[in-house]
């Protein structure tokens, strides 16, 4: 827990960039730690696809997802973004999920200036709240978190879409003010308008989202991303999209009656390495008889020797 309680700032100043894969479950997020990556995030893309069969339309709220999203960070000690969407309601509504999230252990939450019932942030359709009333929305968030050490709460802004890149601006820096750890444009649909946002904002925490395999704002690589200005990257589809390819794979191979390919699959050891095997063996170990750990290490060595 302390080790997914780290500072975000902190963990900002440490990698200069933070690159934020998209756990929609358990096993993601542990593959993600042991890729190496420093910290992820639980997007509502993601786990509305996976854990739900949804689409990112508003259908599922705190109730389910929090109940997800404790699943997934049990797994993982990596500090972990939840997207929090619209807060869920109003002040008091965004005061419980803060509470809720602090609570469990996540390091970090975004939620974001879009009218209820919201969806996916590189969806058409979408209407945005006064901006004020997103004020009140973060104010009442920044009183709710048990540490300003310990919670960071990004401002996310869907506004470059229904009133344009201009607009989206204004209202960042009107959200930094109310107190917001840092701010996350969503949807910038060109170089123009990334460069625009990076400029604004440079020197702040900034987060952008790369939705890959149809999204609004293009693909650029990291390090590119970094000298415009954002220090977020978010990614809610790369291993949501490359999982569901690999599982229409498998499906069809079965049902052709095609063996799966090892090139295509890991393997029994490899599966369960991922899932800490050798540690709950340990556990089950030191449960035995001292005499019967004997025993069994005794054949172990004959075993070898045979």
């Amino acid at each position: 827990m302390e080790h997914r309680k780290r500072n975000w700032k902190h963990l900002l100043q440490e990698h200069k960039l933070l690159q934020l894969p998209s756990a929609c479950d358990a096993l993601t997020a542990k593959m993600i730690e042991q890729a190496g990556f420093p910290a992820y995030q639980v997007g509502g893309f993601a786990l509305d696809g996976m854990r739900f069969g949804f689409p990112d339309m508003d259908v599922n709220r705190l109730g389910e997802k929090s109940a997800a999203v404790a699943d997934i960070i049990h797994a993982c000690s990596l500090p972990v973004l939840v997207d929090c969407d619209d807060g869920y309601g109003d002040e008091k509504n965004v005061v419980h999920t803060v509470h809720v999230y602090d609570d469990l252990g996540v390091s970090a939450i975004f939620i974001e200036d879009q009218r209820s019932p919201k969806r996916c942030g590189h969806m058409g359709g979408k209407t945005v709240i006064e901006p004020q009333e997103m004020v009140n929305k973060i104010r009442a968030a920044v009183s709710a978190r048990r540490s300003a050490d310990n919670f960071f709460i990004l401002a996310r802004t869907d506004a470059i879409a229904v009133n344009g890149v201009d607009d989206a601006i204004r209202r960042s820096e009107k959200y930094l003010k109310a107190g917001a750890d840092g701010v996350y444009v969503e949807g910038p649909r060109n170089m123009k308008e990334l460069r625009a946002v990076g400029r604004a904002f440079k020197g702040e925490p900034l987060a952008l989202s790369i939705l890959e395999g149809g999204g609004v704002t293009p693909w650029m690589p990291p390090d590119e991303l970094y000298s415009l200005g954002f220090n977020m990257i978010l990614y809610p589809t790369t291993l949501l999209f490359r999982q569901t390819r690999a599982m229409m794979r498998a499906l069809a191979d079965l049902k052709s009656g095609i063996q799966m390919p090892p090139y295509d699959s890991v393997t029994m050891f490899e599966f369960e390495k991922i899932v800490d095997i050798a540690y709950w063996k340990a556990i089950e170990e030191k449960a035995l008889p001292v005499g019967e750990r004997m025993r069994q290490a005794v054949n172990k060595i004959f075993k070898r020797i045979a």
